[in-house]
């Protein structure tokens, strides 16, 4: 009667031992990329039940205003004469000696700011510069050059600066 018992120990433990040897060959084999499963995505995080900072009345962004901003310049136009709206009614790049010359430029920002324009002749030499401040909004602003005798004919440019900062440049020509 012993026997078949310890037949059916040696069957069992041949099993054991069959199963545990397959289990380890599958871990000792390199894996091919073509068998190896898609990395796993994580999934998103689960949303906040609180709304995020800047939404929230305790937060100094909610009753912080923006910054406010130095006017950007849109535009920049030459011309020998300004209509009522401080515009150039016949732009030109091309004056003569004794025209006067103005400049329309149209500003926008959120912040009052100074405007400057700097003629200058050929090798940088200033000619004329004039600061004007302006409001916070659009802004169209005229400023003029003339020289009753008569300009040096030759290259010229003009800077328009805001804040002190180079915005926009024009050249244009005396002949």
């Amino acid at each position: 009667m012993t026997r078949p018992h310890v037949s059916l120990i040696l069957i069992a433990a041949a099993l054991v031992a069959g199963v545990a040897l397959a289990g380890c060959k599958r871990h000792a084999e390199p894996a091919n990329e073509s068998t190896v499963p898609p990395a796993a995505t994580t999934a998103p995080m689960p949303a906040t039940a609180s709304p995020p900072a800047s939404t929230t009345a305790a937060s100094p962004m909610a009753t912080t205003p923006p910054p406010a901003t130095s006017p950007i310049v849109s535009g920049v136009d030459l011309g020998s004469a300004v209509g009522g709206d401080n515009k150039v009614t016949k732009p030109s790049t091309s004056f003569a000696k004794t025209d006067t010359i103005h400049a329309s430029v149209a500003t926008n920002g959120s912040k009052a700011s100074t405007v400057t324009a700097r003629w200058t002749f050929q090798d940088g030499q200033v000619v004329h510069s004039e600061d004007k401040s302006i409001a916070a909004g659009a802004q169209v602003t005229d400023f003029s050059i003339s020289k009753p005798d008569g300009w040096p004919a030759g290259d010229y440019k003009l800077e328009v600066l805001v804040d002190g900062n180079v915005a926009q440049t024009k050249d244009f020509k005396v002949k």
